[in-house]
């Protein structure tokens, strides 16, 4: 049989490029029908491909850490078993590929005349095929291409930062790049940075820095404060943990009784399920919660329960716990991590009293709960005050004050403090 190319597969509905993490397989290795070829890793979470045809490793096309296109060829296999010493089909493909990344990296300055502002960011940044189409589509020229902040991994332009930049209105538009003492330059500033170990940021921990610091670019951060008691939701939770694993065979955690309130939350306040797109507000009709979930190597990584407004308690609770577990053992694919419209950050599970955690984007709020933790409380009641033990928690929630103002997040955030404090204590599961 004929040579035969294997392609990076499809890994997500969103998803239009992948990193090589790791090759399992060199040239000349035999391969089977369903074992593992390569890892890779996209902006969502990092997948094993099997392959999908067996025979031996002739060429691979891309070494680790390149960034490929869905549906490029990676490696070429013969599946008759022969190596042979040269292939037409893999100098083609590789002199394409070549072409391809040429053509796209190389910013060209034309000799256009002199405009009013003075910008820069971007001197070498990377445009990928994928980049370049847009920018022709949308009539941007790779000097304006230069000036767009770029969030992905060595400088990279993401899909997802040229389409910003196109819904903020293209605010690089007429700058030019600075040159003298003409328009503001960060300074260089030497600070001591002191001595130590140096630890090297990993691939998802580049990835979770670039997302924060492009959300609190993207969005104006305010962040409001509630204070809740859960006594009632504590005693319950307490008394029947033990039945209800029994009965579902799933731990009952805190998590699914708080997506339970925020979802009811949601649905009284519908404008806080949204996102921003140019000048209109895109009000979403699904409800998926995310969850925050820290991973065993210290990063985060945002598992999504979909439709939670739909789900009962039990299938709530299977949920978060699949999620989790799988976050934790790095199985999530790639669709299990992406699509969440409100995001829940559970601080308190480290001990924190409180958090003002970072929007989630594109959406328009996260949430964040504190610590559970038992405090005198003066009660008030008909026949007077007293002090009792209660179990209080801290609810914070940051929005995005272009979309949402101080009315509708204070009055969502009160909200979802009176489903927890109304909890029904006899509630049966």
């Amino acid at each position: 049989m004929p040579h035969v190319e294997f392609t990076m597969p499809r890994l997500g509905e969103s998803i239009t490029e992948a990193a090589i993490i790791k090759w399992f397989k060199s040239v000349g290795d035999t391969i089977e029908v369903d074992e593992i070829l390569l890892e890779v890793a996209t902006d969502k979470v990092d997948s094993e491909v099997p392959s999908t045809i067996s025979g031996t490793i002739v060429e691979l096309l891309y070494k680790q850490n390149e960034v490929v296109e869905i549906g490029a060829p990676i490696a070429i296999i013969d599946s008759d078993g022969a190596i042979p010493k040269s292939t037409k089909a893999s100098k083609e493909t590789k002199k394409s590929t070549k072409t391809i990344k040429q053509a796209s990296t190389s910013l060209k300055r034309s000799e256009s005349k002199p405009i009013t502002k003075a910008f820069k960011v971007n001197e070498n940044v990377f445009i990928s095929p994928l980049v370049e189409s847009i920018a022709k589509e949308h009539h941007i020229s790779y000097e304006e291409l230069a000036r767009i902040p770029a969030s992905g991994n060595d400088g990279r332009l993401r899909k997802s930062d040229v389409m910003n930049y196109i819904a903020e209105g293209r605010p690089f538009k007429f700058a030019q790049p600075v040159s003298g003492n003409n328009g503001f330059k960060i300074p260089d500033l030497k600070f001591d940075k002191g001595t130590g170990k140096v630890v090297e940021m990993d691939r998802m921990r580049q990835m979770i820095a670039d997302h924060m610091v492009f959300s609190k670019h993207t969005s104006p951060h305010v962040t409001a404060y509630v204070e809740a008691d859960l006594t009632e939701m504590v005693k319950w939770r307490n008394s029947v943990k033990a039945d209800f694993q029994k009965k579902y065979n799933e731990k009952l955690t805190f998590t699914p009784l708080f997506i339970e309130c925020v979802a009811k939350a949601i649905e009284d306040y519908p404008m806080i399920n949204s996102s921003m797109e140019g000048k209109n507000i895109i009000v979403k009709e699904d409800i998926h919660i995310g969850m925050a979930t820290a991973l065993p190597s210290g990063n985060l990584i945002v598992p999504v329960v979909r439709n939670a407004n739909k789900k009962p308690l039990q299938e709530l609770a299977s949920a978060t716990n699949e999620l989790v577990q799988k976050g934790r053992d790095g199985k999530l694919t790639a669709d299990e991590t992406k699509g969440s419209t409100f995001t829940i950050s559970n601080v308190g599970t480290f001990g924190s009293l409180m958090g003002t955690p970072i929007i989630n984007q594109p959406e328009a709020a996260i949430l964040a709960t504190g610590i559970i933790k038992k405090r005198a409380e003066v009660m008030e009641k008909e026949e007077g005050d007293t002090i009792e033990i209660r179990s209080m928690m801290y609810l914070s929630l940051s929005f995005d004050h272009r979309i949402v103002d101080g009315y509708l997040a204070g009055s969502f955030l009160r909200r979802i403090a009176d489903y927890m404090e109304q909890f029904d204590a006899k509630r049966k599961i």
